[in-house]
């Protein structure tokens, strides 16, 4: 699905705002779940093509014909093979966001991260080459990379994201 905006609202709380016209919110509503996947650069076409404003499921209901996904047996949301990371989350309604400012929170239920690119509570893109690295839409079928760390004293997150790991 589309997302137009994504961002965390808590440590364990997800809010999304489906791409207008797509069918990401009929979905949510009727499943109660969706997934926040967060695609490499090696996955920049694949990205625009599904997020492209006129591929809605609505429109082609094949467009996942040729993706490759995976399922998690309890999520019932489809996962998109080879990403950095995925969140699984679950909706909790709220309708006058929902329908207001097609807004969507949600509890994240799972958190999964591809071990090449995030071990030890830390992302290693400083480590690791281009195709690895995580997309962040600009504009225009634009997208930057990251790249370059820069740390500091604060202590490491592995606790924390284990325990996510093992909600659901």
């Amino acid at each position: 699905m589309a997302i137009t905006w994504a961002q965390a609202l808590d440590y364990d709380k997800v809010t999304i705002v489906p791409h207008n016209g797509s069918c990401a919110g009929t979905l949510i509503e009727k499943s109660g779940y969706f997934a926040v996947q967060i695609p490499t650069a090696a996955q920049a076409e694949l990205v625009s093509e599904l997020g492209a404003e006129n591929n809605s499921r609505f429109d082609n209901a094949d467009k996942m014909k040729n993706v490759e996904i995976f399922y998690q047996d309890d999520s019932r949301v489809l996962l998109i093979a080879d990403c950095a990371a995925w969140l699984v989350c679950k909706r909790i309604t709220e309708p006058q966001n929902e329908q207001s400012y097609d807004l969507f929170i949600s509890e994240v239920v799972a958190a999964y991260a591809d071990e090449r690119i995030f071990d030890g509570g830390h992302w290693l893109f400083e480590k690791i080459p281009d195709e690895l690295k995580t997309l962040h839409y600009v504009a225009g079928g634009r997208y930057y990379l990251d790249g370059k760390a820069v740390d500091t004293k604060r202590t490491p997150i592995r606790r924390r994201i284990k325990r996510l790991a093992k909600r659901g």
